[in-house]
């Protein structure tokens, strides 16, 4: 394939919507969140934490002290996506990630 098909094809393909987890491992805390491109959402926090900019202060508290390998980057679901490529997924996602934190069993007292 040529670059402009290859191009073509990367913004065709449906973003990967979906429920991720950021787990402190020494705390069990955990981030949970939803996303219409879930691994980029990762990706992005990620980066906030490395630059020391990310808006949740106990987050970023526990990620200067324990350090990256303290914690986990995971997507938990993603959803299939659907006919129609304008439909939003935002009540699925919010339902997915109440099934999550659920299935998880994440107090208030375990959640960022």
């Amino acid at each position: 394939m040529d670059r402009k098909a290859l191009i073509r094809q990367y913004k065709e393909t449906p973003r990967p919507a979906g429920v991720y987890r950021v787990l402190n491992t020494r705390s069990s805390k955990a981030l949970v969140g939803t996303s219409p491109d879930a691994p980029a959402m990762l990706n992005r926090i990620r980066a906030q934490l490395r630059m020391g900019a990310h808006p949740n202060r106990d987050l970023q508290q526990d990620w200067s002290s324990d350090g990256p390998d303290g914690f986990i980057f995971e997507v938990l679901d993603v959803l299939e996506p659907k006919d129609g490529a304008d439909t939003d997924p935002a009540e699925e996602l919010r339902l997915l990630e109440e099934m999550w934190i659920e299935r998880l069993q994440l107090s208030a007292a375990f959640r960022y």
